[in-house]
């Protein structure tokens, strides 16, 4: 049972990495670049981000759950302790996705209906547009962090995982 556990782990923290940088790397700025400016309308294009990212952060949710469901199985079955570096890094990244869909989200989108309302002023626009982009700006930042949270997670997972077969590891201590 132990290697099934491990193997679903796994699974989920590679679906969300993968996820992570296809959305950090290449379908994030894909909305924002020349070509896709020129096929759909600016405020369509962030329209259809906007959709895009609520999916991606749903998606981050439900891995964030599975991993601390994970985390909560794995302790229960083998009685091992719980990293408490990862349950927090774990519970940060499910915290920062739920900031996202329910605070960042909502934000920006009442930012895109400022900065492409006819009824807004010039100087309302161009602040939505400066706070917009501080926003997108910190967004980046926290994705590639949540990346980087993810590799270290996966090394982890597979570490510990190598460190059990080879008979060494937090699986010595609880041997009679």
């Amino acid at each position: 049972m132990q290697p099934f556990i491990r193997f679903v782990g796994i699974i989920n923290i590679t679906v969300w990495l993968g996820a992570a940088v296809f959305f950090t790397v290449a379908a994030g700025p894909a909305f924002f670049s020349a070509e896709m400016l020129k096929f759909l309308e600016e405020p369509y294009a962030r329209r259809t981000a906007e959709v895009i990212v609520q999916r991606y952060l749903l998606l981050q949710q439900w891995c964030a759950a599975i991993a601390l469901l994970h985390v909560l199985v794995e302790y229960l079955y083998s009685g091992r302790q719980v990293d408490r570096w990862c349950l927090g890094l774990l519970s940060v990244m499910f915290l920062v996705a739920l900031i996202g869909s329910y605070w960042v989200l909502p934000h920006t989108h009442e930012l895109h209906r400022i900065m492409y309302s006819v009824t807004s002023t010039i100087a309302q626009q161009e602040a939505a547009r400066s706070r917009f982009a501080v926003i997108h700006s910190a967004s980046y930042f926290v994705n590639f962090m949540i990346i980087a949270g993810l590799i270290y997670y996966l090394w982890r997972l597979t570490r510990l995982g190598q460190a059990m077969r080879f008979g060494f590891g937090g699986a010595d201590k609880f041997r009679a």
